[in-house]
């Protein structure tokens, strides 16, 4: 019987402290590692997840950008992070589906490294030039572009970048010869796009339409099957003559792996929540972007899903890492 009363009474204080640990989460700043520069389209994205899930946990989750390396060096320093609750990474198709698709050897693995919380975000990508061109259609760009080989370049977000992939696939549907510039991020390639430094750069449509709208750039094409209710005036790559191309971005939340669940799913449920209030909703479709939060199986096979996908785009261009 007292044995019985032990085992008992142990059973309650670990079920209570077990109880109380997950009551207990969050009790201290979070970071969110952002493995681009500040000013990008996931470094925007990881700033307005940060700022829902500090409103919805009731602590401070805080940014840190550490960009490079087609986001490997973010994405290694999160997979390598304690797996507590108290790091996240918000990244991109690129960490996820591009550069493992298109690199043998990585410092991560984005499937056994990482626990999947949750899908953000899609957008359709855009083609947009320096107003220094010459062109204002697709078919203008192509033609200069033929008669200037090897002149004309393109920026992304880093060899082996969902951009990259994006501008090599151009190349090889249009028949042209451009030269790749890769830079840290995709802040730093649009400076220099409106600089006029490089000519041309494929990203995301809310990366690159407020330096449309001032002026600063030309957007010529949406990769998307249908024109964007944000930006109607812009033609769609099929109504531009160049059928079939289609591109898209998307943003995920996951953690180290080993996390325990119970933080895995508060975390969900707080993100599929906060993206599905009218604000957040509001904010997103000013800038076209469907927001897309699920459960983290969703995100697994969604992973899965562009993995194979963009595998099949790079052996179609012949893209190799650099």
């Amino acid at each position: 019987m007292k044995s019985l009363l032990r085992l008992a009474f142990v059973t309650v204080c670990f079920s209570s402290a077990s109880c109380f640990a997950q009551q207990d989460y969050p009790n201290r700043p979070i970071r969110m590692i952002v493995p681009y520069p500040p000013g990008g389209p996931t470094d925007i994205m990881g700033r307005l997840t940060a700022e829902v899930l500090t409103k919805r946990l009731g602590q401070t989750v805080v940014v840190d950008n550490r960009g490079g390396a087609a986001t490997a060096i973010g994405a290694e320093m999160a997979a390598r992070s304690p797996a507590d609750g108290y790091t996240v990474l918000v990244s991109s198709e690129t960490t996820f589906a591009v550069t493992p698709a298109l690199k043998d050897k990585l410092p991560y693995h984005p499937e056994r490294d990482f626990a999947p919380i949750s899908l953000l975000t899609t957008q359709p990508y855009v083609l947009a030039v320096s107003p220094t061109l010459p062109a204002i259609s697709v078919s203008q760009l192509v033609a200069y572009a033929k008669a200037n080989p090897g002149k004309l370049s393109y920026g992304s977000a880093g060899t082996g970048s969902a951009n990259h992939l994006a501008g090599e696939m151009f190349k090889h549907v249009a028949g042209i010869d451009i030269l790749h510039v890769p830079y840290k991020g995709n802040g730093p390639a649009i400076i220099d796009l409106v600089g006029g430094q490089i000519g041309l750069m494929l990203g995301s449509i809310s990366s690159l339409y407020p330096q449309a709208s001032a002026k600063k750039l030309r957007l010529l094409a949406v990769a998307s099957a249908k024109r964007s209710g944000a930006a109607p005036e812009i033609p769609t790559f099929t109504e531009s003559g160049m059928p079939g191309y289609q591109v898209s971005g998307w943003n995920c939340l996951v953690a180290p792996r080993g996390t325990p669940q119970h933080i895995i799913k508060r975390l969900n449920a707080e993100t599929v929540t906060g993206f599905n209030q009218p604000d957040v909703l509001e904010r997103l479709r000013k800038q076209s972007i469907d927001p897309a939060a699920g459960t983290p199986e969703q995100l697994a096979a969604h992973i899965k899903s562009e993995f194979a996908r963009y595998s099949k785009l790079i052996k179609a261009v012949g893209l190799t890492a650099e």
